[in-house]
C-alpha cells in the first residue's frame, strides 16, 4: 500500500495519466501510440515504467488489443478525473489570461434542452459573450459517472429520488406536467378528445425500459384495462422523439413545456389526453464539496432566472 501511494504521488506524471487513459480509449498500442504521437515502442516502455511502479499488471496484452486488469480500470477512472481537472484549470486560467469568462460543461436530460437550457444560455450570454458551454445530453444513467468523476460540471434534468445520494447536491428548481404530441396533420392529432386506448395500437416512442418514467406510463395503460403498446421506439433523447414520431406518425411522451414549442413551430399537435402523472421536480444537480468554475455559476444563475420566467408558478 505505502508504494501504490507513494507512486500515486510522487512519481506517477501526467503524460503516465494521459497514456492509461488513451490506452483505455483505443484499446490498442499501435493506435494509442498514433494518438500520442509517439512510437509504439515508447508506449510499451512507458506502460511498464507504470506497472513497475505500482507493482502490478494494468493491462492485459493480446494479439486483439489490450483490456484493463482490475487494477487498470481504477487507475483509468483516477487518470481521467485528474485529467479532467487539468483541462478545466487550464481553461480557467487561459481565460483569466485573454478577459474571457471561461468555461463550463453541463449535462442535461433532453426535455430541458429546446426550452429552458437554450433560454438559460441566452441569459448567460448577454453578460458573458465569451463564455464556452458544453452540452452533453443524455439521463441520469449516463451522466451522473461524468458528473462523478469531474468530466462535467453540473447535472440539470429530472431529480429521480432513487438516485438520491450522500455525494450530491439537489436544488429542485420546478414542476411540470407531461403530455402527449403527435405529429401535426395527423388523424390522431385531429381529434377533439384522445382516450389511452386510441394510443394503445398505435406506434409509441417510450423512455427507456430502466426509466422510472416508462413505468408510471405503462401503468396508466394498465389503470384504463389496456395493454401498453408493443410497436415501440425506446428513447430519452429530444432529437429522436421529434424525428421518429414525425417518420412513423407515432405518438410521443415529452414534458409540457416542450410539447407547447414543438406545437409552436408547427411540428405537432399537443393531444388532449388527460395524463396524471406525477413527476419528480426538475433541477440542478451538483457534486458535493466540489468547486464550480465562474461560468458554471453564472450558468446556474441563468437558470434559476430562466426557471422563474418560464415556469412562474410551477
Amino acid at each position: 500500500m505505502a508504494s501504490i501511494d507513494r507512486a500515486l504521488r510522487s512519481n506517477i506524471k501526467l503524460r503516465h495519466l494521459q497514456l492509461v487513459a488513451a490506452l483505455d480509449e483505443f484499446r490498442h498500442l499501435g493506435r494509442t501510440a498514433d494518438f500520442l504521437l509517439v512510437s509504439q515502442p515508447a508506449v510499451s516502455k512507458m506502460l511498464a515504467e507504470i506497472e513497475n511502479m505500482l507493482g502490478m499488471q494494468l493491462f492485459i496484452r493480446s494479439t486483439r488489443g489490450t483490456e484493463p486488469t482490475a487494477a487498470g480500470t481504477s487507475l483509468v477512472r483516477f487518470a481521467r478525473s485528474v485529467l479532467a481537472q487539468y483541462e478545466r484549470t487550464r481553461d480557467e486560467i487561459a481565460a483569466v489570461a485573454s478577459g474571457a469568462a471561461g468555461r463550463t460543461r453541463v449535462g442535461a436530460m433532453s426535455g430541458t434542452l429546446p426550452v429552458l437550457l437554450s433560454r438559460s444560455i441566452d441569459i448567460l450570454k448577454q453578460t458573458s459573450t465569451h463564455a464556452s458551454v458544453l452540452v452533453e445530453e443524455g439521463d441520469l444513467t449516463h451522466l451522473l459517472p461524468k458528473l462523478r468523476i469531474n468530466e462535467l460540471d453540473f447535472f440539470l434534468g429530472r431529480l429521480e429520488p432513487g438516485y438520491a445520494a450522500p455525494d450530491l447536491v439537489a436544488e429542485p428548481l420546478y414542476r411540470e406536467p407531461m403530455i402527449a404530441i403527435a405529429p401535426a396533420g395527423a388523424p390522431l392529432a385531429r381529434l377533439k378528445k384522445v382516450a389511452w386506448r386510441d394510443l394503445a395500437n398505435r406506434p409509441c416512442i417510450m423512455p427507456p425500459p430502466w426509466a422510472s418514467l416508462r413505468v408510471k406510463i405503462e401503468q396508466e395503460f394498465y389503470r384504463h384495462g389496456l395493454t401498453p403498446p408493443t410497436d415501440l421506439i425506446e428513447t430519452s433523447s429530444y432529437f429522436a422523439i421529434t424525428t421518429l414520431a414525425r417518420q412513423l406518425d407515432a405518438v410521443g411522451f415529452v414534458a409540457r413545456s416542450v410539447g407547447v414549442h414543438l406545437q409552436e413551430q408547427g411540428l405537432f399537435n399537443i393531444l388532449p389526453l388527460a395524463i396524471p402523472i406525477e413527476l419528480p421536480p426538475v433541477g440542478i444537480m451538483t457534486l458535493r464539496g466540489h468547486r464550480l468554475t465562474m461560468a458554471s455559476e453564472h450558468l446556474m444563475a441563468a437558470i434559476r432566472q430562466a426557471a422563474q420566467e418560464l415556469f412562474p408558478d410551477a
